[in-house]
């Protein structure tokens, strides 16, 4: 099922579902990119193939806000937006330890392809990743954040948190105290972008889930 935030001629909006891949992966387990095309095909009435620009990705175990490009042209407008930083991409998570108030992370990740996995290299040898968060709350060991991710590498949050000594929550790859099945605790809440072709800023906002640990700071 898909769940459509906003959709005209030129984008659609979804709210991701967790566990489901952004595209196909190696598991060839359904992914949203395929989901929305199906959804475009059957509405649409469209023969044959449907376009569908994918202009960034969540990780599959991350649920929240993604955009869509139904044409190329707001595909290339949106891709230059995101090279620009103008699209504003915000997260919700929950961390394992108490950081600062606010504190912005700049580091340098590498990629591991063999094993999906990526590191901060203090020698400044990698891709410079940038995000900043601001505490919200906390209860006893646990830290509720809001992040402001400026740039898009691979695992950047959960690599970047963990290198800092603040694991996000179930992070089954860079949480070291991780539980068995805990789901982590990372959603794409907010997103902002100027319309590919309107120009009109556009502002996208949803509630986090209800489950444990989000429901601690509810």
């Amino acid at each position: 099922m898909i769940y459509v935030i906003y959709e005209d001629n030129h984008i659609i909006v979804v709210n991701k579902p967790i566990n489901v891949p952004s595209q196909q992966d190696e598991t060839k387990d359904i992914d949203i990119l395929s989901l929305v095309k199906g959804y475009i095909k059957e509405k649409e009435n469209k023969p044959g193939n449907v376009y569908l620009g994918l202009i960034h990705r969540l990780d599959r175990p991350v649920g929240g806000l993604m955009v869509f490009a139904k044409t190329s042209k707001a595909a290339k407008r949106l891709s230059k937006e995101i090279i620009n930083n103008a699209f504003i991409k915000t997260y919700h998570a929950i961390l394992c330890g108490v950081p600062k108030e606010k504190d912005t992370y700049i580091d340098y990740l590498v990629k591991d392809e063999k094993n999906n996995k990526s590191y901060v290299m203090p020698d400044k040898r990698g891709k410079e990743s940038i995000l900043s968060y601001e505490l919200i709350d906390t209860k006893k060991t646990l830290s509720f954040v809001k992040i402001n991710l400026k740039t898009g590498r691979h695992h950047q949050i959960r690599v970047q948190f963990s290198y800092h000594g603040f694991p996000l929550w179930g992070d089954q790859k860079y949480n070291p105290y991780v539980k068995e099945n805990e789901q982590i605790a990372l959603f794409a809440s907010e997103l902002s972008f100027n319309h590919p072709i309107t120009k009109e800023t556009l502002n996208f906002k949803l509630e986090l889930p209800k489950i444990y640990p989000w429901d601690l700071f509810m």
